[in-house]
């Protein structure tokens, strides 16, 4: 099983980027130094286009709107405009990473927020059996699933960035134990896989959560700062979200190594 530690270290290494950048805009808006402003804030958006753009295919995928009806492009133009306008907002060069990523969630909100609320497959998760769950991962990898580039303006899939691990679902010491018994009957790419399955099948807030706290690295505090939520209503998502993704590996993999 791989570790994420150079992934951890290069987000780490963005948002110190990110902060750093803070102070050089303020400094160009108030020189009305447009061009300079948005050709900085231009080496940050690499970053949250890949956000912007896992959200959006999801949402495409599981058939919410077409995928001509929005782009990325849409999202990253109105966010241009949000932050040279809205940039003062910040009172801290620390608090301005988080601004960020709370601007793109409001934006995205306004166009996912018709997304159904289908917690059916999170009530029946323990209820699969691992024919079914067989079954659900080929049609996922037929269609393309997490891995189907399906955002035209990207010319490669650095925005799906999976690499998900057993150290992201089982974090007790008392799940330890299981995780190991897993884990030795997986490769890397069997996990990445079931783990992107899941994800993709829950309702938006859990999804949500769990890709911001894994993939972004931040807090409960800092998520529900983002989300407009509390941080008990975060924590609960999060344990939901982790909760789901434990049973499903148990159930269709606990017994893999008696059926090979």
């Amino acid at each position: 099983m791989q570790t994420n530690v150079s992934y951890y270290q290069d987000k780490k290494e963005f948002r110190l980027f990110v902060t750093n950048t803070f102070s050089n805009l303020i400094q160009l808006k108030k020189d009305g130094d447009q061009a300079s402003f948005n050709q900085l804030v231009l080496k940050i958006i690499p970053e949250i286009r890949k956000y912007v753009n896992g959200l959006l295919n999801t949402a495409i995928k599981k058939g919410h709107f077409s995928i001509n009806k929005y782009k990325a492009d849409d999202i990253i133009d109105q966010l241009f405009i949000e932050i040279y306008d809205n940039i003062e907002e910040v009172k801290n060069e620390k608090d301005f990473y988080l601004w960020l990523f709370k601007k793109t969630n409001d934006l995205l909100g306004d166009i996912t927020v018709d997304e159904e609320f289908d917690d059916l497959f999170f009530k029946n998760i323990d209820n699969y059996s691992k024919p079914e769950w067989d079954a659900m991962q080929e049609q996922f990898s037929t269609d393309g699933g997490g891995d189907l580039l399906m955002i035209e303006e990207l010319d490669d899939m650095s925005y799906n960035h999976n690499d998900y691990t057993l150290n992201h679902v089982f974090v007790e010491d008392n799940e330890k134990e299981l995780m190991r018994k897993i884990d030795k009957n997986l490769s890397t790419e069997e996990i990445k896989n079931h783990i992107a399955l899941v994800l993709h099948n829950l309702p938006l807030p859990m999804r949500t959560v769990f890709e911001l706290s894994t993939n972004e690295h931040l807090e409960l505090e800092e998520i529900a700062q983002i989300r407009n939520n509390t941080i008990e209503e975060v924590k609960q998502l999060l344990k939901d979200a982790k909760k789901a993704l434990q049973i499903s590996l148990f159930n269709r993999y606990s017994n893999s190594s008696k059926n090979k």
